[in-house]
């Protein structure tokens, strides 16, 4: 691995107290390419510019993929990866389903670790911020023909933040455009499956709501995410969510949640959950709580759902709720504060 330092840190320009989502980043960039048929040396270099001609593939036919994860620093400042072995693997799977290759565990680790190490200045010391971390792959190939690339690069880069999400959560269901299809590429992260959102999601935004409810592309019947998250409903004592499918993402925040039901004798029940049956437990009021999950937010509860002309307000939480047990105990975890039992944390 070939390592070049930034000569001048840009960290005393950044106002660690008051931070956005995704707005600064740190000063190193891992990066790697890949050309004929195999991935060159890795490299971390100053972050900064690429230089890319105008007919690169990704310009033209987005063949582009991500990942999104965080490392965590606590009061004692050691540094925690939140089990970025599942982020590989789901990004591997979104390679291969974007005709994109994949990337070794050892390669990535190795850059992953020490990317962390050189920039470990800008990982806040916060129990409500962390570095987030985005790893991405683009088609680097020099053609407008519409085949898969046959270059392309690999990199991350990292952000300090803070919360996602500020203030109440107040979600439309959608009736009209979809996220994903059976067949399609929801289950991945592929870029495209975000940009496809911005507009039904900026005129949900525009009637005054802060995300979109996805539901079912045939009969926007089921639920299936919320916004950039998985979805999750508290009925009586249960905690209920979408199955997986191919148009459902696989969450390893929301793994990790039922996970932790489960170890708390929660009982959890992955199904299809139609729109009536929420509109069913709120009138006779078993619907007790609902909350979004996903790296970014780690747990978000939802305060009112829209359906048509109905609003189903949904009572504030309490330190007893399961939103409130559950992301203490995830956040516990990823800062250290908790005993890891599950091992999915790894120390810098």
């Amino acid at each position: 691995m070939i390592i070049t330092k930034r000569v001048h840190s840009k960290i005393k320009e950044i106002d660690f107290e008051n931070l956005s989502f995704g707005k600064y980043f740190s000063d190193h960039m891992f990066i790697m390419s890949y050309k004929n048929n195999k991935w060159l040396e890795p490299k971390i270099i100053p972050y900064g510019p690429l230089n890319l001609n105008p007919g690169t593939h990704i310009f033209h036919y987005g063949q582009a993929i991500f990942e999104g994860m965080k490392a965590f620093k606590n009061d004692l400042g050691e540094i925690r990866l939140f089990r970025p072995i599942e982020n590989l693997k789901r990004f591997n799977k979104s390679a291969k389903r974007l005709c994109m290759p994949e990337i070794d565990k050892s390669t990535f680790l190795l850059g992953l670790k020490k990317l962390i190490e050189i920039d470990s200045k800008w990982i806040p010391k916060s129990n409500t911020k962390s570095l987030y971390i985005r790893p991405f792959m683009i088609a680097d190939s020099e053609y407008i023909r519409a085949t898969p690339a046959n270059e392309f690069k690999f990199m991350i880069i990292t952000s300090p933040t803070s919360s996602y999400y500020a203030g109440e959560t107040n979600l439309k269901i959608e009736q009209k455009y979809v996220r994903s299809v059976v067949g399609g590429t929801g289950f991945t992260k592929a870029a495209g499956n975000y940009a496809a959102a911005f507009a039904p999601t900026r005129k949900a935004q525009d009637e005054g709501f802060t995300q979109i409810i996805w539901t079912d592309a045939i009969n926007h019947k089921y639920i299936e995410e919320c916004g950039t998250m998985n979805i999750m409903f508290r009925i009586d004592d249960k905690l209920i969510t979408p199955q997986l499918s191919e148009s459902i993402l696989d969450g390893i925040t929301r793994d990790s949640i039922i996970t932790l039901a489960k170890q708390n004798n929660i009982e959890v029940e992955e199904r299809k959950i139609s729109v009536n049956e929420i509109l069913d437990h709120y009138r006779s009021g078993s619907l007790k709580e609902a909350f979004g999950v996903g790296t970014a937010v780690t747990l978000k509860p939802i305060n009112s759902i829209t359906f048509n002309d109905i609003t189903m307000k949904i009572k504030k939480t309490n330190q007893n709720s399961y939103s409130s047990i559950l992301k203490n105990e995830l956040q516990g975890i990823q800062y250290g504060q908790i005993k890891d039992i599950n091992g999915w944390t790894i120390r810098i």
